[in-house]
This record gives structure tokens, sequence and C-alpha cells, in this order.
């Protein structure tokens, strides 16, 4: 039974990955879309809905702190330090596979020009950044194409 719903899973996330067309370019609207919905059904969209949880500081023992207050606030303290680690961990592996379902949707080539980032949100800022700038670029040419253009005459 276990396996049955073990493959089930596995087909399941295959399918939402499937679904990301490959980034060749011409297709980042799309691809953005699905890419982040593919990702909020796999549930491994941790990584960009909340930031990495930061590292805690260990307690220092007041001067005048008796020892039951001192063991009580550093048994807090490893409860504390327990759940942070275990969310960070749970971070740190969302980051991963987020990372590598985004590197694998992008063709090589516009792969290879992204520099890699510690994090999967770092490295959509940049692939955006590379296509916002390109389709400003584009939208600037056909506008100065329709501009330059005049009408001959004719049927329309």
């Amino acid at each position: 039974l276990y396996l049955i719903f073990f493959r089930n899973k596995w087909s399941n996330a295959m399918n939402y990955i499937n679904n990301v067309p490959l980034l060749d370019g011409s297709n980042y609207g799309i691809w953005a879309q699905k890419l982040e919905v593919a990702l909020a059904q796999l549930d491994i969209d941790l990584e960009l809905t909340s930031p990495c949880p930061t590292d805690l500081v260990a307690p220092v023992r007041a001067q005048n702190e008796m020892d039951a207050q001192w063991q009580a606030r550093q048994g807090d303290h490893a409860t504390r330090l327990m759940k942070h680690d275990f969310e960070k961990s749970k971070w740190a592996s969302s980051n991963r596979k987020c990372l590598m379902v985004i590197k694998s949707s992008i063709i090589d080539s516009i792969r290879g020009a992204i520099p890699d980032c510690p994090t999967a949100s770092e490295y959509l800022k940049k692939v955006e950044s590379q296509f916002t700038v390109s389709s400003k670029a584009y939208a600037h040419k056909l506008i100065q194409r329709l501009v330059n253009n005049k009408y001959t005459g004719g049927s329309i």
C-alpha cells in the first residue's frame, strides 16, 4: 500500500514539473507562472515564501542569577534551538529542491548566462532581471518600428 502511495506521489510530482515549459527566452511570463504553481503544488516553496531562519544567540548567565533560573533558561534555549534547527533544515531542503527544479527548467544557454546564487529566490530575481531588461528593449524596438513605419495606401 505504501509503495502505491509513494508511486502516485512521485507520478504527481513529475506531472507538475513536466508542466513547466523550458525557459527559452520568449516565454518568461508563462514559465514563471507555471514554475510558481509547480513549486507550490510540490510543497517545496518554503524558501520562496519565508526568509531563512536567523541563528539564535546563546544565553548568557547574569551575575545575580540563581542556578535554578539559569538551568530553566538553558532548557528553554535548548528547546528553541531544536525548533530552530528543524525549521532551518526544512528551509535548506526547500532551497535545494527549488534550485534544482528551477535550473532544470531553463535551457542550457540561458542557465549558463545566469550567475549561481545561494538561494532560489535570489536566482529567480537574476532570471527576472535578464528578461525584464530585454523585454523593455524589445518593446522599445517595436514602438520605434510603429512610429517610423508609414502608411503607403491600399486596403487595410
